[in-house]
């Protein structure tokens, strides 16, 4: 395996016998084979798209095989194998697609080269070999570091895209310029043109752009479901009474869970990057959900340990869980361990609920302690004037922008060692 596509990465240069997140060899290379499969298919999508033809599915696809392969998400190599399986479907189906779009167009289909003419190995064991053939290994010794870098920036930034657009998705909010440039940018990598830095550039560039297009998806989806987030005190000390923990980055997870748990005497806590979730009217309003337990998603180890009750991982940020707590954290949505529970697309939270019913749960209040949260932009601009005034009155006199996730590596304090 070679891997390193994360700020952890060993020696700051790349994971080779293991992942520091914990991905096994088998995992990495699954997941690369899952992206040169999904370049495939972008090959076939991308000349459709152009000729006028879109598929859903196809589109789809495409984003939760990119999200799925983000660190921290699936480490499941059977997950990943039925990925692989169902890839060699998608490249038909976007084929077809492609096809259909000439003949629609009078216009004779291009002969596409690797990967348009992958097909799906039919063992693990095949898949693992043909991974090898294909790996950024093997790229950075033909290609060299600054290219095969920056092939694997825009795939890296592709990712984080990805990300965004499939929670976007899931609340209903797609854009098809979108969809259209995951399949222009991955055509890009698979094409001569990928070896020129000033194009790898200018393409990375492209990225940031239509990562902030959809950002502003993601947020247009999370304000139109759940209403904005409105400056809120929350209780980050514990409850007496059963309870669910909750991490990850899904909102409709944690509604549907909170729907699915209310009035059952379980109380619901958010940890790590749902923090910002007891800000949005529509989930706030369910009492149950009584406030935030623990810190960042890499301290997760020694709070899930402590936790009394059920967990529920919601898109990434799982790390290989402690065996004191495998028999009750659960995964749900692309988010996948081996030997852990996963609720399907159905949603039903059943055994979850009944783990944190079987769990002790916390057997008294904590002494209450709050925070405020919710100072998403619709609050700071309701108040720009006031704002403006103090700054202008020097009772403002720094301001600070916090954006992403919290870094694992020490020193990255710097925002609490200024007060």
């Amino acid at each position: 395996m070679f891997c390193y596509q994360c700020e952890q990465t060993a020696g700051g240069t790349g994971c080779v016998k293991m992942g520091v997140c914990g991905k096994n060899p088998e995992t990495a290379d699954l997941q690369d084979l899952l992206i040169y499969a999904i370049e495939g298919i972008a090959k076939y999508a991308h000349r459709a798209g152009k000729l006028g033809l879109q598929d859903r599915t196809v589109d789809r696809f495409v984003v939760e095989a990119l999200f799925t392969t983000v660190t921290y998400v699936n480490f499941d190599t059977a997950r990943l194998e039925t990925l692989i399986q169902r890839s060699g479907k998608i490249i038909a189906e976007a084929q077809n697609l492609y096809k259909n779009a000439c003949k629609k167009g009078g216009k004779t289909p291009e002969v596409l080269s690797s990967p348009a003419d992958w097909k799906a190995p039919s063992s693990r064991e095949q898949m693992l070999a043909e991974a090898q053939s294909i790996s950024i290994a093997k790229r950075l010794e033909v290609l060299g570091p600054d290219v095969a870098g920056l092939q694997e920036l825009i795939l890296y930034g592709l990712k984080g895209v990805a990300a965004y657009a499939d929670h976007a998705m899931i609340l209903g909010v797609e854009d098809d310029s979108v969809y259209a440039f995951f399949h222009e940018a991955l055509d890009f990598l698979t094409e001569p043109q990928a070896e020129d830095v000033d194009t790898l550039v200018a393409m990375t560039l492209k990225v940031g752009e239509i990562n902030l297009k959809v950002m502003e998806m993601l947020d247009q989806a999370n304000t139109q479901t759940y209403g904005h987030p409105e400056p809120t005190s929350v209780r980050v000390t514990p409850v007496k009474g059963k309870a669910i923990l909750v991490s990850g980055h899904d909102l409709k997870d944690l509604y549907m869970l909170l729907q699915q748990t209310e009035g059952k005497g379980i109380n619901v806590y958010t940890h790590g990057e749902m923090l910002p979730c007891l800000a949005y009217p529509g989930l706030k309003k369910f009492k149950h959900l009584v406030g935030n337990f623990g810190t960042a998603w890499q301290n997760q180890h020694k709070e899930f340990d402590v936790f009394p009750g059920a967990i529920l991982m919601t898109t990434n940020c799982i790390q290989r869980p402690k065996e004191s707590y495998k028999n009750r954290i659960f995964t749900t949505g692309l988010v996948a361990w081996p030997d852990v529970r996963h609720i399907g697309e159905d949603k039903d939270f059943s055994p979850v609920i009944q783990a944190a019913l079987a769990a002790p749960g916390f057997t008294a209040d904590a002494e209450e302690k709050r925070i405020m949260v919710g100072f998403g932009r619709n609050a700071v601009m309701s108040v720009a004037d006031k704002v403006i005034e103090a700054v202008k009155a020097g009772k403002i006199r720094r301001f600070f922008l916090i954006g992403g996730c919290d870094g694992a590596k020490p020193g990255r304090n710097y925002f609490t060692c200024l007060f």
